[in-house]
């Protein structure tokens, strides 16, 4: 399966990205309970593996769209939550001093109806 394909469902990118969100959850729970340098390794193995991702989500919202599907993937909404959850993690490995945490919350919401911009 290709997520460049303009062909692709957009229940399989959904798919894909439930999988991924599920995947990060799992790996986040041991690096949270480790409180040691191996918290730190698997913290920047998460951020590697954002980056990744929300390099295909920029990539993919640039690909032209058929028009045909009804739903769309907001491939620059997923691409912003996982900038966030990136800075969030970076700013966790270093604290520039304590400060109230920003209460933004991430949007959740990937599918557009209509055809894409």
């Amino acid at each position: 399966m290709k997520l460049s394909s303009p062909q692709s469902k957009p229940s399989v990118h959904f798919g894909l990205v439930s999988g991924l969100v599920v995947a990060f959850g799992f790996m986040a729970g041991p690096a949270l309970a480790a409180g040691t340098a191996s918290e730190q390794a698997n913290v920047d193995v998460m951020i590697r593996q954002l980056n990744a991702v929300e390099a295909v989500a920029r990539r993919s919202a640039e690909l032209p769209s058929d028009g045909s599907s009804r739903y769309h993937l907001d491939y620059n909404r997923l691409a912003a939550d996982i900038a966030r959850i990136r800075q969030g993690l970076q700013d966790y490995l270093a604290p520039s001093r304590a400060q109230p945490r920003d209460a933004a919350e991430l949007s959740g919401q990937y599918q557009r109806e209509g055809a894409q911009p």
